[in-house]
């Protein structure tokens, strides 16, 4: 069985994730009329903007990057298996879903979920890089735990009266 991915492809799903957050969040910056919603989307769009350059870094050293696995095909069948169910892998998703949106509080719901799906997949990530970019990828997850917490309590500050 073959791999179905090499470690620089998952770091370019990575990125594909970073480009559809941007795209995400900068679309619900035109559509919310919300002040305090539309900080926190612009800050988060500038996040997610600085995080595909660190991955565009990481990528440099992930090109023949080979994971331990305890049997063949392990850990790239896993990544596929993910990246498979996470909407934000595929090109141009985020701004689509955005625009979809018509609460701020289903934007922030769907955020939420960005975000968790986003750390769910750069744990996993963790090893399709060479081990000299751990230590970015876990500031990358801590960043995205902020995040995490950025939204969640915004959702408790938009809740209707």
């Amino acid at each position: 069985m073959g791999n179905i991915f090499a470690g620089s492809e998952i770091v370019e799903i990575g990125i594909q994730i970073e480009k559809n957050g941007r795209d995400f969040y900068n679309t619900l910056v035109k559509k919310s009329e919300n002040k305090e919603a539309v900080n926190i989307f612009k800050f988060l769009s500038s996040e997610e903007e600085k995080h595909i350059k660190v991955f565009q870094d990481i990528l440099k050293g992930a090109q023949n990057y080979e994971p331990a696995e305890s049997y063949p095909g392990e850990y790239f069948a896993y990544m596929n298996a993910l990246a498979s169910e996470y909407v934000f892998t595929q090109k141009d998703k985020g701004e689509q879903i955005a625009k979809a949106i018509t609460t701020d509080k289903e934007a922030i719901e769907f955020g939420i979920k960005f975000e968790k799906d986003s750390i769910i997949f750069y744990e996993g990530m963790k090893k399709a890089i060479p081990e000299y970019d751990l230590k970015v990828v876990g500031q990358l997850i801590t960043q995205e735990q902020g995040h995490l917490k950025m939204l969640i309590d915004l959702k408790q500050l938009i809740r209707p009266i």
